[in-house]
């Protein structure tokens, strides 16, 4: 027996969960995920314990604790400022992740040249490049700040000693799966390292009460990789949304302990960088066709932002036995169950026919207030005849093919007003809302899909 198996034991941990076994399985009996699980080599030399310096004290009556309202400082970017919830709070830890070359680097690249540029001693550690390769990044934004410190590494006790010795007023870590710990003799983005790094750096930040952004390789699902714990200790979880085609950038809180969750924020990537668009609706509106069939404009919310998207669809004749759907942007089961209440309870022979929908601008939604709007476009492209140009819909359909109300009237509507639109089909069941306004949008209630076809195409 050598050395190596008295000091370290093989392991294998899944993925997802983090779940332990001394030996492989095909599915996780944890979390049910199949083939998750991966080699682990850890160390059974005694780690050195971690003293936590927070005070925990004795219990106390909550009543007798005294509250104090979180130190905050703006990033430079308002869009990013209003995702945080008002801007970072002293000592939070700020995951981003997103697809490969979707913009995150460039956007905290950013981040950091806005708050090195008020005053502020920012450390960038970047492990995946060069600080050379992160120069070059910087000159193509026109970043040069004094105060802005490069740094390419991925031991995490150099980092951690660097920190304490320069004592900068923000971190960004790029990324966290590539930083290692001398505690774990496992390769770097194993779970093993991914966990302890990852605490490592959070009970820094809390400590010494110095916000921290890290950046996190995402699976091909889209989440983030490595154990879900690492998402249950930041503080703070953004991630980036778009298509590599398209210009937009989404940046969506999906937590947030300091702010609103479901947040988002709207950047278009430019020769500059990420830049914020302060009227995404408008653009996302500027290239659509006039008079075309399957064209519908839906008012949607994007956290507490409503949002004017252009939905699209395209119903032809299909010379296979099994037609095609193919549908971006939207929920593939959702719009299924839409074909189907057109078929049954608006009478559209749809079961032929090829069906396509689309999102314009590479914009997901997945909300049920967008249910009418995809029927419409779907009738609309099916009988060939156009919506007009200043209508917006927008409500929930049941399998009985009524429509049901939804949420955030007012802001649906006081946006589609401010772009000029003229008419609005709505629930029935929200005319209620609708009459509290003071405008002039012609606003129709409609009880049943078929009625609202029949406003629509009249």
């Amino acid at each position: 027996m050598t050395d190596r198996t008295l000091k370290e034991k093989i392991f294998f941990i899944c993925q997802e969960c983090g779940y332990k076994s001394l030996k492989w399985q095909g599915r996780c009996p944890d979390c049910d995920n199949w083939n998750s699980f991966v080699e682990e080599v850890v160390s059974e030399q005694p780690r050195r314990d971690r003293v936590r310096e927070l005070s925990m004290g004795e219990p106390r009556a909550i009543s007798e604790i005294e509250s104090s309202k979180e130190i905050r400082f703006g990033c430079g970017i308002e869009e990013l400022d209003r995702i945080l919830g008002g801007g970072i709070v002293a000592g939070s830890v700020i995951l981003v992740g997103g697809d490969p070359g979707i913009g995150k680097s460039t956007l905290l690249l950013q981040v950091s040249d806005a708050l090195s540029k008020d005053g502020k001693v920012v450390l960038y550690v970047s492990g995946e490049e060069s600080v050379r390769q992160t120069k070059l990044r910087a000159e193509r934004l026109g970043i040069g700040s004094k105060s802005l410190y490069v740094l390419s590494e991925t031991s995490l006790s150099v980092i951690v000693e660097l920190i304490k010795r320069i004592k900068p007023s923000a971190v960004v870590i790029d990324s966290i799966q590539v930083l290692c710990s001398d505690n774990i003799s496992s390769s770097a983005g194993s779970v093993s390292q991914v966990r302890e790094c990852a605490g490592e750096l959070v009970l820094l930040a809390k400590n010494s009460s110095i916000p921290m952004f890290l950046i996190g390789h995402v699976t091909k699902e889209g989440q983030v990789a490595g154990p879900k714990v690492l998402e249950h200790v930041v503080d703070t979880v953004l991630y980036f949304e778009g298509e590599p085609h398209t210009n937009f950038r989404i940046l969506r809180a999906t937590k947030n302990r300091f702010g609103a969750t479901n947040e988002v924020g709207i950047f278009q990537m430019t020769n500059l960088g990420l830049m914020p668009v302060e009227n995404p609706s408008e653009i996302l509106l500027s290239q659509r066709p006039q008079a075309t069939p399957g064209s519908v404009v839906v008012p949607t919310i994007e956290g507490t932002r409503p949002l004017l998207v252009e939905i699209q669809a395209l119903v032809s004749a299909s010379n296979i036995t099994l037609p095609r759907r193919r549908f971006t942007g939207v929920d593939f089961n959702r719009v299924s169950l839409l074909i189907a209440v057109l078929e049954k309870r608006a009478g559209l022979n749809l079961s032929s026919k090829d069906i396509y929908v689309n999102v314009a601008g590479g914009i997901k939604i997945d909300e049920p207030a967008c249910d009418l709007g995809i029927a419409v476009a779907i009738a609309s492209s099916f009988k060939d005849i156009p919506t007009k140009k200043e209508d917006v819909v927008f409500g929930e359909i049941g399998l009985g093919g009524e429509i049901r109300a939804v949420d955030e009237v007012v802001a649906r509507i006081n946006e589609a007003q401010s772009l000029g639109f003229k008419r609005a089909v709505i629930s029935r069941f929200n005319l209620k809302d609708a009459s509290k306004l003071s405008t002039k949008l012609n606003i129709l209630g409609a009880e049943s899909i078929k009625e609202a076809l029949d406003i629509v195409f009249k």
